[in-house]
């Protein structure tokens, strides 16, 4: 799998499941879910950035978010 593609589902995993995480928490519930899509989303942050040489900078992402993007249309 593409190590730019990891990186934005990664990404953008990590972002939808912090409503998750927190309306578990004001609930007082177990943030199961939440909690297990997190996990998911770090993983693939953390395979992406192994597998491009040199990693990836906060200036880069911009543009590979709009390169994987632009490769899917």
């Amino acid at each position: 799998m593409d190590p730019d593609l990891c990186l934005i589902v990664g990404l953008a995993l990590g972002l939808l499941s912090l409503p998750a995480l927190l309306s578990a928490i004001s609930d007082s519930r177990a943030p199961r879910g939440g909690g297990l899509t997190l996990l998911v989303a770090a993983g693939l942050v953390a395979y992406a950035v192994n597998q491009k040489p040199g990693g990836y900078s906060f200036e880069q992402i911009p543009d590979v978010f709009f390169g994987v993007i632009g490769g899917i249309f």
